[in-house]
């Protein structure tokens, strides 16, 4: 939002929650030109009802623009409630705040 476009570079970790045991990584990877990454979740492992959390990396993606981050890491927790659905967890960056929505 406070650079006018998308946030190419971003690395994103996905991890779900394990009841009794905490949160587990599933996968990573960097956002593209778009500053989305289209499919996060691993084919080998399906979408299931339960909670995940998106870790994104943004200390990293303001330093290598020369802007001191305020938040080093931005982690969005959401739940999956139907996992025939497709879930788009978009993230509005500026350096000192964020948002974040359930997209389509």
């Amino acid at each position: 939002t406070a650079l006018g476009g998308p946030a190419a570079g971003v690395h994103v970790r996905l991890e779900i929650h394990e009841p009794g045991f905490g949160w587990h990584f599933l996968n990573e990877d960097v956002t593209g030109d778009d500053g989305r990454i289209m499919a996060l979740l691993a084919t080998d492992h399906p979408l299931e009802a339960t909670d995940y959390r998106l870790v994104f990396k943004t200390g990293a993606y303001f330093a290598a623009q020369n802007i001191e981050p305020f938040n080093p890491e931005v982690a969005v927790a959401f739940t999956v409630d139907d996992p025939t659905r497709h879930y788009h967890v978009p993230l509005i960056l500026s350096r000192f705040g964020y948002s974040t929505y359930a997209g389509v």
